[in-house]
């Protein structure tokens, strides 16, 4: 087996005999975030554990420092203090900067509509080019002042905020950042914010915002936000199922695998990935153990060993459960027999790369029968065009740290020997997980 990283940030990847081992992922991100963010504008000071160590997660600490909020580490790896400085912040003296995480410049978006000063936030050149007026006509809506590129719709953003009102808003597509950055503005609004929603998104804000002790109402897919001044809670971070998601294919579809990933969070509006692999045949292959909840959000230990899996089709309400896992999805799908469609995941184009594009371009190298669509990909698996085999050779991360593990769990699938160029842009949401490849590399139980 072959894992040597080279001096360019490549890695070589190939079929282990056997995969198997106990890991324990990163914090969730979504969760991350999130605990930072809101306990930011709280009062009070919380102890946050088991925070991401992700240069996303890190990029949001350090716009809300430049802001005047302490952050502190607290003794154990991934625990911080944050010490709230209420809904109002200081005026950064400097540009903000969002690195490549949308969740950050979204979400601090947000709060930055809030805020009587005027502030700058922008973030490198994947994320300039990512759609931001689905933010910036709704914090108008409420009385921010927002300018940015190409007619306000793209990073870098100038924000003057301050005297919001409250408003009604049809969401125009189900997402968690737009929802979240109008949430987060609401908190200061003078009056309501009713936010009518096309389909769940993952509802991280609306549990934080509650056990924070703010007001907000769902009634089906409509949220209410009330105003109001949060307080200050402890949180633990769970596992971030997004990070889970590529051990649990690379065990389902290894042909002698078995893995424990222990604390992973279970959240209902983030566990599409495995309703879609239980559909799939994963069966007993895909156990949860010790269900518990911590924090008030939803947690298990995943127990994984290797399964005949088959094609299926995804689309309509389950994509917004599973958006981030698409790429993972279609490596299982290229060893499941018969064909898999992805539909109605258009948003996958306005990622860090053009995840659709990237996806079946690499795969397609690997030897993947896949063909893209306007809003997803068909992959044909075994016995329908599709061999359900893969063959190693040379990928690209495209800047896209989901599409690098995603190749990595491919190149452990192959036939031969795949090389992952890109392949430090992991770090982006997972720091540690080549030392995790390794260590499953080691078959320890």
């Amino acid at each position: 087996m072959n894992t040597s990283t080279s001096p360019n940030s490549s890695r070589n990847v190939s079929r282990p005999a056997s995969l198997g081992g106990v890991l324990s992922v990163p914090g969730d991100k979504s969760i991350s975030h999130r605990s930072l963010i809101l306990n930011a504008i709280a009062q009070g000071d919380a102890l946050v554990q088991g925070l991401s160590g992700g240069e996303d997660v890190i990029s949001t600490m350090h716009c809300l420092q430049a802001m005047g909020v302490s952050i502190e580490p607290a003794g154990a790896p991934g625990s911080y203090i944050v010490k709230g400085q209420g809904p109002e912040l200081e005026e950064p003296s400097n540009i903000l900067d969002a690195g490549n995480s949308g969740t950050s410049m979204r979400l601090l978006s947000g709060i930055l509509a809030a805020q009587s000063f005027v502030s700058v936030i922008t973030g490198d050149g994947s994320l300039r080019e990512r759609p931001m007026r689905r933010i910036v006509e709704p914090l108008k809506q409420m009385g921010a002042q927002i300018m940015g590129r190409q007619n306000d719709s793209l990073a870098p953003l100038v924000v003057r905020g301050g005297d919001l009102r409250g408003i009604e808003y049809d969401l125009p597509m189900a997402s968690a950042q737009v929802k979240s950055a109008i949430m987060l503005a609401g908190l200061s609004a003078t009056g309501e914010t009713i936010i009518h929603q096309p389909a769940l998104s993952r509802d991280h804000t609306e549990r934080m915002v509650s056990a924070m002790g703010g007001k907000t109402e769902e009634n089906g897919l409509d949220l209410v936000v009330h105003p109001g001044t949060l307080s200050a809670v402890d949180i633990v971070v769970p596992g971030d199922i997004s990070s889970a998601a590529f051990w649990i294919v690379a065990a389902l579809c290894h042909r002698d695998a078995r893995i424990l990933i222990r604390g992973v969070g279970m959240n209902p509006s983030r566990t599409g990935i495995m309703d879609v692999l239980q559909e799939m045949g994963a069966g007993s292959s895909l156990q949860l153990i010790d269900q518990r909840t911590e924090g008030g959000e939803p947690v298990a230990d995943i127990l994984v060993t290797s399964a005949e899996l088959h094609g299926v089709e995804i689309g309509g309400d389950l994509i917004p459960r599973l958006l981030d896992e698409v790429p993972i999805l279609a490596v299982a799908a290229c060893f499941a027999g018969g064909d898999t469609v992805i539909r109605d995941a258009a948003e996958l184009r306005v990622k860090e790369s053009d995840r659709i594009a990237t996806t079946v371009e690499q795969l397609t190298r690997l030897g993947a029968s896949i063909k893209a669509t306007d809003d997803g990909m068909v992959i044909h698996g075994r016995g329908t065009g599709g061999t359900g085999k893969l063959g190693g050779t040379d990928t690209e991360s495209h800047g896209d740290h989901r599409l690098a593990m995603s190749m990595a769990v491919a190149g452990l699938l192959s036939d031969g020997e795949t090389t992952i160029h890109g392949a430090a842009d992991a770090s982006v949401s997972y720091p540690e997980f080549w030392q995790d490849l390794d260590l499953l590399l080691e078959d320890v139980w």
